[in-house]
């Protein structure tokens, strides 16, 4: 038979997913797919069981059921500080995956290059290949996770057309800074590119670390997809519900991207989630205490443990240091964590691009007993992993 596709050629199953089904065989705690195992609002689920007896269950609009873009323009507009039209600049999509996707495929032509900061959400590589372009790696270095802006530049200078840029980030939680993110937009402006935010975690960033949206910044709104779910921030990742804000000339060409690859998203859970968009500021300020909380209370134990890792300054992801253990493959690392220990984590080197090896990702958006459970768990590591030096 003629060989398949070249450009999927290379591609693994995901390792996060991968990870959470070896955590399942193993009966660990699974601190690895980053989605949790508390409810969502029940303000929202009521909703939801009201929306199962009303007339929701044909197609919504193909870019957005319309109360829907409603409400997220209100809510988004208020953050970003400046006002975003509904009709003409939002198309709702399946999952914040399908955003970054459709976003990509309108931005990228065959042979294009796509700057990427590494470590990064493994998506984002899969995207641009997807896309026809050529992924080109930024180093954020660890443990702070600071970049060189001239590597950046150089990226540009052999002609990257666009930045995918995640803030907060997903794996290391790297919040970034405004001089940072001017440094971003002074170098995307000068080679007339795009940037292509994954903004996912927009609501968890914790004290004194601010949320800087790349649109919002001087001269950037109109070179700017912002890509965003409400995964996170209502605790309904099952629901796949995303979305892109745009400029109305990009916004039209990502309505028809999204058209042919999904139609739309679920009309009923549109619809049960404009009474999450609707909360006030202080649901936003009980998640972040909540997540402050959970992280506060997941470092302490891997200090206890004497466990070496980050302090992240969003998102609920924290990266490990596995050095002592002298393995020379961190998913090996990771076999053995869930089978021996009993806690399910993703090996640090699905996200770097560099031969990084010694660190994995844990994440903590789980119950507070789920959490004292792993870390219970994590107290013995020295005991039952073993030790490849």
């Amino acid at each position: 038979m003629r060989p398949l596709s070249d450009r999927t050629g290379t591609f693994t199953d995901s390792v996060i997913r991968r990870m959470t089904r070896v955590s399942s065989k193993y009966g660990a705690v699974n601190l690895s797919q980053g989605f949790p195992d508390f409810d969502p609002p029940r303000a929202i689920l009521d909703r939801l069981k009201e929306v199962a007896d009303e007339d929701y269950n044909q197609y919504s609009i193909t870019w957005g059921a319309k109360d829907t873009r409603d409400a997220l323009a209100a809510k988004e507009s208020r953050l970003m500080d400046f006002p975003i039209d509904p009709e003409t600049e939002i198309v709702i999509t399946c999952g914040g995956t399908e955003a970054m996707m459709a976003a990509m495929m309108t931005v990228c032509n065959p042979g294009d290059k796509v700057a990427i900061f590494s470590p990064f959400y493994e998506n984002y590589g899969a995207d641009t290949i997807l896309s026809g372009a050529e992924p080109v790696y930024i180093p954020l270095v660890p443990p702070e996770y600071d970049f060189d802006p001239e590597l950046l530049e150089q990226a540009f200078r052999e002609g990257a057309k666009a930045l995918i840029l995640c803030n907060p980030s997903n794996p290391c939680g790297k919040v970034f800074t405004l001089e940072e993110m001017d440094t971003i937009a002074d170098i995307v402006k000068k080679y007339d590119a795009y940037v292509v935010t994954d903004e996912v975690y927009e609501h968890i960033v914790y004290e004194p670390n601010q949320m800087i949206y790349m649109a919002s910044l001087p001269g950037m709104r109109e070179r700017t997809i912002s890509c965003g779910s409400l995964s996170k921030t209502y605790s309904i990742t099952g629901w796949r519900l995303g979305y892109t804000i745009a400029p109305e000339a990009i916004t039209d060409r990502i309505r028809k991207v999204h058209d042919f690859l999904t139609v739309g998203a679920a009309h009923p859970l549109q619809e049960a989630i404009v009474t999450g968009l609707q909360f006030g500021q202080d649901y936003y300020d009980d998640l972040l205490a909540v997540y402050t909380k959970k992280r506060d209370l997941f470092l302490k134990g891997l200090d206890d443990a004497g466990i070496v890792h980050n302090v992240p300054e969003g998102a609920y992801y924290v990266m490990v240091d596995i050095s002592e253990w002298g393995y020379e493959s961190d998913l090996e690392f990771c076999y053995d964590l869930a089978k021996h220990v009993g806690v399910g984590a993703v090996p640090g080197s699905s996200f770097f691009h560099e031969p990084v090896n010694h660190l994995i990702r844990f994440h903590f958006a789980k119950k507070d007993e789920t959490l004292k459970e792993a870390l219970s768990r994590l107290q013995d590591i020295r005991k039952k992993m073993p030790v490849k030096k």
